[in-house]
């Protein structure tokens, strides 16, 4: 799989993070989960929710991704600074119109070699830092390179 790398997350890379974030869920026994994964400008490109995943949870994995790419920095940092600046986080949700969720399980997608946001991932159905690895996981396996923030 390994080439020159580009500007951009492809498909077939897309779908070796979804998998392989899922069979980290399964092999640690996570419950259903869902995992969204855009391309840098934003859009789905992958996207897959288990069966009896609860009904929010593309939302949230598709925001969590957002969250990562609007911000520059993986979720885990925004819910470090929604700790110390709620009033800055409660502001910027409004602005992204809902699409920031400060939580763990937001993942940025870099190039390994640029070091380039290519995309991001975002994992819902667990507790956020079990999402978060699975987003690390899926990422890792795809040989890209993770920023969770």
């Amino acid at each position: 799989m390994r080439e020159m790398r580009r500007d951009m997350l492809r498909l077939a890379e897309a779908r070796i993070i979804v998998d392989h974030a899922l069979r980290h869920a399964r092999d640690h026994g996570f419950p259903p989960m869902t995992v969204a994964v855009l391309d840098g400008g934003g859009q789905l490109i992958a996207f897959a929710r288990e069966d009896e995943s609860s009904l929010l949870r593309e939302k949230i994995a598709r925001a969590k991704a957002m969250s990562a790419l609007n911000m520059g920095t993986g979720t885990r940092t925004l819910a470090q600074r929604a700790e110390h600046h709620p009033h800055f986080i409660n502001a910027i949700t409004t602005l992204a119109e809902g699409e920031i969720i400060p939580v763990p399980g937001g993942v940025l997608v870099r190039d390994p070699e640029s070091g380039k946001v290519i995309g991001a991932v975002g994992v819902s159905g667990h507790r956020p830092d079990e999402d978060e690895a699975c987003a690390v996981h899926g990422i890792r396996a795809a040989e890209l390179a993770a920023d969770t923030g």
